[in-house]
């Protein structure tokens, strides 16, 4: 449960976060991700910073350049947003979409299976 304050932290660093990576990092593989989301621990320690590709398969190497440039973003982030601790970034590929798509083809399957049957 994200308090109030955990939520606006969260949004914050998703719109400073993704803004850097796109200005002021000069690596083009770490431009084709796209951030969906941040979750940030209560003390501000950790922050998993989730994330999506539209080419699947560069995957694991955008994840490694992204870890690569972690110390670098927190570093801009420590400069720009007024927190006591700025949190340890860490990288993760964002699979929702992927399991959505999945799950609309299930229901979709169902639906085609229960006319057939209705028919």
């Amino acid at each position: 449960m994200a308090t109030y304050r955990i939520d606006r932290i969260n949004k914050e660093l998703l719109r400073s976060i993704s803004e850097m990576l796109h200005t002021r990092i000069k690596r083009d593989d770490v431009k084709e991700a796209i951030l969906t989301n941040v979750d940030c621990s209560r003390d501000l320690g950790h922050a998993k910073v989730y994330f999506t590709l539209i080419d699947e398969s560069k995957g694991p190497e955008v994840q490694k350049a992204l870890e690569s440039v972690a110390g670098q973003l927190r570093s801009f982030l420590g400069k720009e947003m007024h927190l006591r601790t700025v949190p340890e970034l860490h990288f993760i590929f964002d699979e929702s979409e992927k399991k959505a798509r999945e799950m609309d083809r299930l229901l979709d399957s169902i639906a085609s299976a229960d006319g057939n049957k209705q028919e």
